[in-house]
């Protein structure tokens, strides 16, 4: 299997939002991968399904997809390597975004302990699992050692040539830490960094945009300007949308404009958002 045409082939499906043909996509490249028992095909492409499925909330799947390469990893007796703890991460994401923190914490820390024995401590591949602790942590309600997690990985992306996006992130992620223990101005005034490293990149912005964008929003909304608010918050719905469509990240959004809508009043665009978040949970159930 030419695995290089593969993710020409995904890449592209993505770049066009041609979203209805990426899950076939992967199930055929899978079963291709399967046939020629080429197993570094079928690591790569059972990763992309655990993103994918997780993106769109297809979570059964997404688990399905990490137990089946996890157990063909073991069989190969590859659970000491990079690779391994790569499909950890994406299992554990996949299970944090389900709402199953003690599995998701569970998968982090294996690759934690993984990398602790096959990397140097200020490696990049650190910082993105730092990240992922610290957004669960936090989700824990454990917000000291998620802000000293999302410290430690903004020390080593701020190292990195390059690593604008990444950096982005990290800050959005402590910024979003700094509403937990009710520092809302310092939240705005790393949100307005974040935001300001994503839109160098223009429209080639990643899918943490959204995440930032919905930051502020809360920034603004937790200050009282319901106006600002809105704004954010419905900037983050269509960068959601474009990415991974309606979602449950975008019903959740959706409920979160009704909300915004409610403060100012409005209520024909409150009973809009929320119709809306309803279809959406539907089509996901």
């Amino acid at each position: 299997m030419n695995v290089e045409k593969f993710y020409e082939t995904l890449d592209s499906y993505f770049a066009k939002q041609e979203m209805d043909k990426v899950d076939p996509f992967l199930v055929a490249s899978l079963e291709q991968a399967k046939e020629e028992e080429d197993y570094g095909a079928y690591i790569s492409v059972c990763n992309e399904m655990i993103g994918f499925y997780r993106s769109v909330s297809a979570f059964e799947k997404a688990y399905r997809a990490a137990e089946d390469v996890l157990l063909l990893m073991e069989e190969l007796q590859m659970e000491h390597t990079e690779h391994f703890a790569t499909t950890l991460l994406n299992t554990a994401t996949a299970y944090r975004a389900a709402g199953d923190y003690a599995a998701a914490l569970r998968y982090y820390k294996q690759a934690l302990q993984i990398y602790d024995g096959i990397l140097t401590p200020q490696d990049y591949r650190y910082a993105g699992l730092y990240n992922n602790m610290s957004i669960l942590l936090e989700k824990m309600d454990e917000n000291e050692e998620a802000i000293a997690y999302g410290k430690k990985a903004l020390s080593i992306i701020e190292t990195l040539e390059g690593g604008e996006m990444e950096m982005a992130t990290s800050v959005t992620n402590l910024a979003l830490l700094h509403f937990k223990v009710n520092q809302p101005e310092t939240a705005k005034e790393l949100l307005e960094r974040a935001l300001s490293l994503f839109e160098q990149k223009g429209e080639n912005t990643d899918a943490h945009y959204s995440g930032a964008l919905a930051g502020v929003g809360e920034a603004w909304y937790r200050m009282g300007d319901y106006e600002k608010a809105l704004s954010y918050y419905e900037k983050a719905l269509d960068e959601v949308k474009r990415h991974f469509g309606e979602n449950m990240s975008y019903a959740v959004l959706c409920e979160n404009c009704a909300a915004v809508c409610g403060k100012l009043a409005d209520v024909n665009k409150q009973e809009f958002y929320l119709d809306k978040a309803r279809n959406v949970r539907e089509n996901i159930h």
